[in-house]
């Protein structure tokens, strides 16, 4: 498939990458990492990165603003986008042809082309494996070399989740080979401003863990208007608190205009089933949701107590 994907790229003149709605750093890394290797490889194409950008990650590139003719004639790469109601900018359909590479449950297998591989720790990990593969045809720079870092290290925890395994580590040291600056990436990626570490103290205050490991927070659009913190903002601390001891698997909603955003972690329960039960889906210890009332918040945490109690059980 990598080779299909390859010779599919050296065929079209213009290609626009895509990636999820609200991204994270890998949405980022394989989506403009995966542009900047095309640039690199062939200066003759014309490559373009879309989707509304997330300010909180300006700092790893801009995004381009294109008409809708770009599209004739294109081929359309979709990166860490397991379903396409998640996909950023609903005219990924309208090119030549399309391309998924994605390292989620493929349970939408769209595309006319699709790499999926669940044993990868991110997209990220799997451009640049792609980049291996045929490296004597393209080119790795810098900027991707960063920015494919970058996407590896925010889906892998710092490489402290079970999804790292030997093979994301060699590829994440054949990156660091390139001198971009570690630390500052590091503390870009991880630097919070002081509302974010205010509202996280509210967290640890109110956050309750059930004796068989479960536990939920609900942060309201009230709660967020006294922290002065952005519902993005407050779901990335969805891992602020996983070293409470006694901890299993937990939910933070996060109440947004019209619906309520729900981030689901876990240390052992599988609960990306959960997740597509409420219009969403992920991985098995890491997904996420989309909830509509106070009955579906309730309905989820009576379904992540029964979890964690079948967890515990060891059935």
């Amino acid at each position: 498939m990598k080779h299909e994907i390859l010779e599919t790229i050296k065929k079209f003149d213009t290609v626009i990458i895509h990636r999820h709605v609200r991204p994270d750093p890998d949405a980022y890394g394989s989506q403009l990492g995966l542009a900047e290797i095309i640039r690199a490889s062939f200066s003759d194409k014309n490559v373009y990165s879309v989707g509304e950008e997330e300010p909180s990650l300006a700092f790893l590139g801009n995004l381009d603003t294109i008409s809708d003719d770009i599209y004739q004639g294109a081929l359309v790469i979709v990166c860490d986008t397991a379903n396409t109601e998640r996909i950023d900018d609903a005219r990924y359909s309208t090119g030549a042809k399309l391309i998924k590479i994605d390292h989620h449950p493929n349970d939408d297998a769209y595309g006319d082309l699709f790499w999926v591989d669940r044993s990868a720790s991110s997209c990220s990990e799997m451009i640049t494996s792609f980049y291996e593969t045929f490296r004597d045809e393209l080119v790795m720079n810098e900027t991707a070399a960063m920015l494919l870092y970058g996407g590896i290290v925010g889906d892998t925890g710092r490489f402290l989740y079970p999804s790292t395994t030997d093979e994301t580590l060699r590829l994440a040291a054949k990156l660091v080979e390139f001198p971009f600056d570690r630390p500052a990436l590091f503390q870009k990626l991880y630097e919070q401003p002081l509302e974010t570490l205010h509202l996280s103290g509210y967290i640890f205050e109110n956050l309750i863990v059930e004796p068989n490991g479960a536990a939920t927070i609900y942060i309201s659009k009230e709660t967020l208007e006294k922290f002065h913190c952005t519902p993005k903002q407050a779901s990335n601390l969805v891992s602020s608190f996983e070293n409470a001891k006694g901890l299993k698997a937990w939910i933070m909603f996060v109440e947004e205009e019209n619906e309520i955003r729900a981030r689901l972690r876990s240390k052992g329960p599988v609960i990306n089933e959960l997740a597509k039960e409420y219009r969403g889906g992920g991985h098995p210890l890491a997904s996420g949701a989309t909830v509509y009332s106070n009955q579906e918040v309730q309905e989820m945490r009576e379904k992540l107590m029964q979890l964690c109690d079948t967890y515990q059980k060891g059935l």
